[in-house]
């Protein structure tokens, strides 16, 4: 499954863009994040992620899990985010 990093500084617009595609070609993506920042700008990316694909009949759902990961030699802890489709006409 592919990984997309999503910092406090990325473009919600270009990460919408990546993860509606990366949904569209292999079905779920995990976006990773490190700080409050970050998060919000994922959060961002798949609410405008949801506008891109929900004219296809697919709603996405995202499910939140926290991960200890390295940074730099420097334990950090990390939330990441699933985001899978859910066929909106079952």
């Amino acid at each position: 499954m592919e990984v997309l990093k999503v910092s406090s500084k990325s473009n919600p617009n270009s990460v919408a863009g990546a993860l509606a595609g990366i949904v569209r070609e292999q079905g779920a993506v995990e976006i990773q994040t490190v700080g409050a920042g970050a998060i919000n700008q994922a959060i961002k990316a798949i609410a405008i992620a949801r506008g891109f694909i929900a004219p296809s009949g697919i709603e996405l759902i995202c499910t939140p899990a926290f991960a200890d990961i390295v940074i730099n030699g420097e334990e950090r802890t990390a939330i990441r985010l699933l985001v899978e489709p859910r066929d909106m006409h079952r």
